[in-house]
């Protein structure tokens, strides 16, 4: 059977994705994705690097469904499904990694901006050049985040902000900041909040980052004295910020339900599994227990994998995404934690090093990554946040949490 015009218009691209790839991507970087999501935690993009960054936001494809009036790919899901693929055939990745403004604003702004708001402030995500962070949480609003208190005022010409923020997720290197305040303290709690957009980079905003045990401090407290927004920075409507807010949230969720089984960086389960234990003469796993759990740990991986493909596939460009992303963000953590935990348990002693010449800098790695990867059952909502979602939502269980 003749391919179909889609088919054949699909096959086009590919090869132009191709082709474009092995003319732009530098192969210094080829199978170094981790090098880009360290930069998650402050660096500064250089050399090469800082090169293919530039390449990839010129062309749009950091951003490949975004409409390409705002600096965005343009591209359809299907193009966008085969160029993910082309560059994992070629071993590249989307330097466009830090901050929240692929995965989490640009989107929402995209949802809720006006025409001058998106203007401004997508192609910057979309090349690359901003970091923005996400202000919801706060000392006395965790999982009720409808309970914060940080104030924004009417001050005439400007918006005036005052209060602080916590668990502000590279807060110290943002330039932006999309954040939730209370614009109507008199009104009800998820009324009263209004979505800003405020400019990290003024002396009326402070961050103070918080340690943690893997070493890194990607979190931070954000205070908020007299710092200002221009009256246009509202994203959506005066006092009905909560909407836009849960919104970011989908968005949020929708970005780590494809959480990694271990990372660009890491050796596949198995051929860690053979090289640390050894193997049999048939070249399985020589202990037949271990073997039998990094089996159910691939297979949960690949349940998982599959199952997001679905879930992409039966969306077929929704306006919104489904309730299946609080599914997937728990299976994508408990997948993540499990072959953490494997891969400790099959370093033996060498899977406790912090530091030093008696580790490698793949156990060391794999220790720090073991202890970072506890925070996915909190963060984008707590893994007792998602199961609640997933019952009234998707399984239409009672709320038993009201009072009658």
């Amino acid at each position: 059977m003749a391919d179909s015009t889609g088919d054949i218009e699909l096959d086009a691209f590919r090869a132009e994705a191709r082709s474009w790839l092995e003319a732009s991507f530098p192969s210094s970087l080829r199978g170094k994705a981790g090098v880009a999501m360290a930069l998650m935690d402050g660096g500064v993009f250089e050399g090469d690097l800082r090169l293919w960054k530039q390449r990839m936001g010129a062309k749009g494809w950091g951003a490949p469904t975004w409409p390409a009036k705002y600096g965005g790919g343009g591209l359809s899901a299907a193009q966008a499904r085969v160029l993910a693929q082309e560059m994992a055939r070629a071993g590249a990745f989307n330097p466009l990694v830090q901050g929240m403004g692929i995965s989490m604003l640009g989107p929402t702004i995209l949802d809720y901006g006006t025409e001058a708001q998106k203007a401004k402030h997508i192609p910057p995500i979309a090349r690359g050049e901003v970091r923005w962070c996400v202000g919801y949480s706060e000392p006395g609003a965790g999982s009720d985040l409808a309970s914060l208190q940080t104030r924004c005022e009417d001050a005439g010409d400007h918006w005036r902000i005052n209060g602080q923020k916590v668990w502000t997720s590279g807060a110290q290197w943002s330039d932006w900041c999309g954040a939730l305040v209370r614009t109507d303290p008199g009104a009800k709690k998820h009324e009263g909040i209004s979505f800003i957009l405020l400019d990290m980079r003024q002396k009326g905003v402070e961050t103070r980052p918080i340690r943690l045990i893997a070493g890194a401090s990607p979190f931070c407290e954000t205070f908020f004295t007299d710092a200002v927004a221009p009256k246009d920075a509202l994203l959506g409507e005066l006092n009905k910020g909560w909407t836009v807010g849960k919104r970011l949230l989908q968005h949020e969720r929708a970005s780590q339900t494809g959480a990694s089984t271990g990372g660009a960086r890491a050796t596949p389960l198995a051929q860690l599994a053979k090289a640390r234990v050894g193997a049999d003469g048939a070249g399985r796993i020589a202990d037949a227990d271990l073997g039998g759990r990094v089996g159910a740990s691939l297979m949960d991986a690949r349940a998982h994998a599959l199952t997001l493909a679905r879930a992409v596939a039966e969306a077929k460009g929704a306006a919104e995404p489904s309730n299946a992303s609080s599914v997937l963000k728990n299976s994508a953590t408990q997948v993540a934690q499990a072959r953490a935990e494997l891969t400790l348990e099959l370093m033996g002693t060498q899977g406790l090093g912090w530091e030093g010449e008696a580790f490698s800098s793949e156990e060391i790695e794999a220790v720090r990554g073991w202890l970072s990867g506890k925070a996915m059952s909190i963060y984008g909502g707590s893994a007792e946040i998602q199961n609640n979602i997933v019952a009234k939502r998707i399984l239409g269980l009672p709320d038993t949490t009201q009072s009658s």
